[in-house]
């Protein structure tokens, strides 16, 4: 049991298998570079290492909570969906595409990525993928911006 608590950190470094690895890292490359340019690296690193760790920590308690004890966390889907907010309230007028067709809004793709996640935490679909910690994610990457940062994220995501 000695050195468990690194697991709450070191669970982003894993991933189920290839195509996990790869969606998570391409999440990454498309907008940690503007968001890391955007904050400093030392400041990215610490959001990114954070809100990740908050998230796997708030998603063991409520899984611990509710007698799921044999959950395995594992993926950077967390910190990443800290990281889409994080691009969101950076760039609020940056137009992403969809499947290369579908033109969104930043802030639209990540309200739309929150409301995914949390029917599937409602309805309890969505496979072996955490949800819960998706959301967590976002919520920690919200309270990040207002506590360290001083950055309202609801003003510039609707453009006030």
């Amino acid at each position: 049991m000695s050195g468990w608590v690194w697991t709450f950190v070191t669970y982003m470094f894993i991933h189920g298998n290839f195509g996990h690895v790869f969606f998570n890292m391409f999440g990454l490359f498309i907008f940690g570079q503007q968001v890391e340019e955007r904050m400093g690296s030392k400041e990215f690193i610490l959001y990114y290492l954070v809100t990740g760790a908050l998230a796997g920590i708030f998603s063991f308690v409520v899984y611990y909570l509710t007698g799921s004890y044999v959950v395995a966390l594992m993926g950077a889907s967390g910190a990443l969906y800290a990281v889409q907010l994080a691009y969101a309230v950076y760039f609020p007028d940056a137009i992403l595409y969809i499947w290369g067709i579908l033109p969104l809004r930043a802030p639209v793709m990540v309200l739309g990525f929150t409301v995914l996640s949390l029917f599937f935490v409602i309805t309890g679909g969505g496979g072996n993928v955490a949800h819960l910690t998706h959301l967590a994610g976002f919520g920690f990457g919200w309270l990040y911006f207002v506590v360290r940062l001083a950055i309202s994220p609801w003003r510039r995501l609707i453009g006030r």
